[in-house]
């Protein structure tokens, strides 16, 4: 598998998100509404669109030394390397990522949503790598255009085509348009639509339809999540041709993975895609707890706030109370291809064709459970096009070799102690970390920056509840947005031992302090960045995307 080490984001001011549907389609206009089905087997990618021919002054076959020469001066320079290799390439041969992609005999999978495309990307590769085929992705999370550029400079030369069958790539919700504009992916994987960076994205409804020009551009398979109204009603706008598969939740587990909705009160069945919001507290005739119960699955109090509270094994088929709102609307959903049936300490149990398959995951943090079964269903769509189809116990053991993208519930072992670096980007992803990953013996930092790749506006954090944290306390705080984070917890009645904006200094005490106790550290993509640079000085780091 290609993989390419990672480095601080640079911004690529190349796609800017626009909101308006209409100025979207504008500058990202999706491809015809139609296509013909997809082709079966090799040397049939067929998702290429028109490709731009290079400048006549400029030979092709030297396009990989530019793009690793830029690479080499990007980083001797300090500024990292995954965006800067992109945009040269971009401007010497603006058909490079076109042409090379589109050699590839299964074409592309297109992972995107706002949670979960790291881990679910990485899941994906290397579950089609342990199942045969040749896999190249962009493992670190750089999900700009460019940084599928970069991520291409390892992986080829100018005498040999890329050595790999088939791409698995994620991208941001924006750059996913401005992708499929050059290249259509063969398959493509919608995981879900949050409230996640405002300030870029605008309402959440704008987010969907960024991601409807993905589905509408899909040449074979879209997979979508059947637990998430605006990603399920995608459906809608996949072209003639296109197959839609879904992946899914039993009842008893929604309040574990509650959707955007749930955790804002809002009906979905009324307000999929249409923009407008019930706030009255309360879903369609259900009282004030029953529209709660996803939120207290990870608020504060209770035996609801992680699943230490439930039992050591397989959480039995009852459940936290559910939604009448979400209930009425599984009542009508799709089947799923792969349903999420019950969870446990580092255990799943799926759904597929009709039989449990289940088994011990390396994963950390439940929420990675139903990504789980989000890459299932890609993996098995893929597979059964490749001529390469395998039964639920070979895709079990295939899920079991994946351990945890770079900071996402990676464990670096330092003076003998675990520390866990836990990325969080909005309400939803912390609230679930908070929940997977219970305080009490442990001792907790979190740092927040607000770069670009962060996003700018940090008023999320006060739609996160933090009183899970009480008994423990916070131990360090840190990252440019430190003090606005020591407020916010000083609002949760949490107590915060040091606050310190310098983020190197701040991990090294924090992580040389109570040798022997573990640690998790909370922090945004930038403050990850940093953090897993300095701790590769004081323990030994794994390359971004490897470690299995």
């Amino acid at each position: 598998m290609a993989m390419n080490d990672e480095s601080r984001p640079e911004r690529d001011d190349g796609a800017r998100v626009v909101v308006d549907d209409g100025a979207v389609t504008a500058r990202a206009e999706a491809p015809a509404a139609t296509h013909a089905a997809k082709p079966a087997g090799p040397n049939a990618a067929g998702g290429s669109v028109q490709v731009p021919r290079g400048h006549w002054w400029w030979p092709s076959a030297l396009t990989p030394w530019a793009g690793r020469t830029a690479q080499w001066a990007s980083r001797l320079a300090g500024h990292g390397g995954s965006a800067l290799p992109g945009r040269v390439v971009e401007v010497l041969d603006p058909g490079f990522l076109a042409r090379t992609l589109g050699t590839l005999p299964y074409g592309v999978v297109l992972v995107s949503g706002t949670n979960g495309k790291t881990t679910t990307t990485r899941m994906v590769a290397l579950m089609l790598e342990q199942l045969g085929l040749k896999v190249f992705t962009n493992p670190t999370g750089s999900n700009f255009t460019r940084g599928v550029v970069s991520a291409l400079m390892g992986a080829i030369d100018g005498r040999k085509p890329l050595d790999a069958e088939i791409a698995v790539l994620e991208l941001d919700e924006a750059y996913a348009v401005h992708f499929v504009r050059q290249i259509r992916p063969r398959y493509s994987l919608l995981l879900n639509v949050m409230r996640d960076q405002l300030d870029r994205f605008g309402e959440i409804d704008n987010t969907a339809r960024l991601l409807g020009h993905v589905a509408q551009a899909t040449t074979g398979t879209v997979v979508l999540n059947r637990e998430d109204a605006r990603i399920a009603r995608l459906s809608e706008q996949v072209p003639d041709g296109t197959a839609v598969r879904y992946f899914g939740l039993v009842n008893s587990l929604r309040s574990y993975f509650p959707s955007d909705d749930d955790m804002h009160g809002t009906d979905i069945r009324r307000t999929a895609m249409s923009g407008t919001d019930v706030d009255d507290g309360a879903v369609d005739g259900a009282d004030d707890g029953a529209a709660s119960s996803a939120m207290a699955a990870f608020g504060a109090g209770g035996p609801g706030a992680s699943l230490s509270g439930a039992p050591s094994s397989l959480i039995p088929g009852e459940s936290p109370r559910l939604d009448v709102g979400r209930e009425a609307f599984a009542s009508t959903a799709q089947p799923a291809d792969v349903t999420l049936r019950r969870v446990g300490d580092h255990e799943a149990e799926f759904l597929i064709d009709g039989a449990t398959v289940g088994g011990r995951v390396r994963l950390e943090g439940i929420y990675n459970l139903f990504n789980a079964a989000a890459a299932l269903t890609v993996v098995r769509s893929v597979l059964a096009d490749a001529g390469r189809s395998v039964d639920g116990g070979r895709l079990m053991e295939a899920l079991a070799e994946v351990t945890p993208a770079f900071g996402r519930g990676e464990v670096i072992e330092v003076q003998g102690a675990p520390v866990e670096l836990l990325l969080v980007k909005n309400p939803m992803g912390f609230r679930l970390s908070l929940g997977s990953f219970p305080a009490p013996g442990h001792d907790t930092m979190i740092a927040i920056c607000d770069e670009y790749a962060d996003g700018r506006d940090m008023s999320w954090l006060w739609d996160v509840d933090f009183t899970s944290l009480r008994e423990t306390g916070v131990a360090m705080v840190s990252g440019t947005r430190a003090w606005d984070m020591a407020l916010r917890l000083g609002y949760d009645e949490v107590k915060v031992a040091r606050t310190d904006t310098d983020l190197e200094e701040s991990v090294e005490r924090f992580v040389t302090a109570n040798p022997g106790v573990p640690k998790h550290i909370y922090c945004t993509y930038t403050a990850m960045l940093r953090l897993r640079a300095r701790l590769a000085r004081l323990a030994d780091v794994a390359d971004a995307g490897v470690g299995r």
